[in-house]
């Protein structure tokens, strides 16, 4: 088997190359990427890295040959942003992939999407697949990253679509670096009351759910699963546990949900009439922060065998672990 692992030099990727080089029915791996961080490289005799840009259709064109299976991980992942950056990271390079899949006769697609895709500004509960999608998306990334699960969806290649909520591990570089460095700065508060209950996932799992996919069976193709470590915890009290590893005791002080949301509507506002900066807070990452949302993996379970093997205690020790190690990487 010939994989093409996209995204291969960020945190999921390289998680997911760790594993992909050990198993032996996988031949070779093209890893692309834009910058490789030394300490994630993987020393292999199956992986040949290229490294450079998925929007440029001659460059993509150049890595799917001969290629089986595509893993696409890539993407801008940001809540703010211009609309143009997040059409050319997540609709162009999907385009392209898709393209060069029909010439070269790819086989399969499996495609890293977004839980974001299911956020309006509520609590969320055990959300399944099927329940309907908000008619206005609460920022361009979620935008983009249903048009590009749509364009996979009408393309006639056997595909596999995960949306994996909120991953955390060794080698994060999003969510709890963010998190830490917004409590270095004093400015992380409790939002909402303290009691919102979220699903957050172990890296690891994620990879099992990829590797899964690899080898579904026809019925569990041309499908979208949500992907958790299907143990909903306290957001907060989770927050806290990484703090308080760090030595860092996490505030008690609280703002209301709704007084943070309309000030980061207003926070939008202001910066799109000025220079389209990101601003402090934006409503999704006031929503992140203050709102419960769960998601129902038993759809994954059923078609695609999954079964979390990492818990999410085990994560945050790994990342602290790691944290501690790397916090000047």
């Amino acid at each position: 088997m010939r994989i093409l692992l996209t995204g291969a030099t960020g945190f999921l990727g390289y998680r997911t190359l760790e594993k992909l080089v050990t198993l032996d029915y996988i031949t070779s791996i093209v890893a692309t990427g834009r910058n490789l961080l030394q300490y994630r490289k993987i020393e292999s005799s199956k992986v040949n890295y290229k490294l450079g840009n998925l929007e440029d259709e001659h460059f993509v064109n150049s890595l799917v040959e001969g290629i089986d299976i595509i893993i696409n991980t890539v993407s801008l992942s940001s809540p703010w942003g211009k609309a143009s950056d997040f059409f050319l990271a997540n609709i162009q390079t999907q385009s392209n992939l898709i393209r060069a899949s029909k010439i070269n006769g790819v086989k399969k697609i499996i495609y890293i999407s977004s839980p974001s895709v299911y956020f309006d500004g509520t609590n969320k509960i055990l959300l399944k697949e099927s329940d309907a999608l908000p008619t206005k998306f609460i920022n361009e990334y979620a935008k983009t990253k249903r048009e590009a699960e749509i364009m996979l969806e009408q393309a006639s290649i056997p595909f596999v679509i995960l949306r994996p909520r909120a991953l955390i591990g060794r080698g994060d570089s999003i969510i709890m670096p963010r998190l830490i460095k917004a409590y270095d700065e004093g400015k992380l508060k409790i939002i909402g009351n303290g009691d919102n209950v979220v699903d957050l996932t172990s890296v690891e799992n994620v990879v099992e759910a990829i590797i899964l996919s690899l080898n579904a069976k026809e019925v569990a193709l041309n499908q979208i699963y949500n992907i958790t470590n299907d143990e909903p915890v306290s957001l907060w009290k989770s927050i806290e546990s990484v703090l308080n590893a760090l030595e860092k005791p996490l505030s008690k002080s609280k703002i209301p949900y709704k007084i943070a949301y309309y000030f980061a509507r207003f926070l939008e506002i202001k910066a799109k009439l000025n220079n389209n900066k990101e601003p402090t807070l934006t409503a999704y990452s006031v929503g992140t922060l203050g709102l419960s949302f769960t998601l129902d993996i038993t759809k994954a379970k059923e078609l695609l065998g999954y079964r979390p093997i990492t818990t999410t205690q085990q994560s945050i020790d790994e990342f602290v672990k790691w944290y501690i190690s790397n916090e000047k990487v």
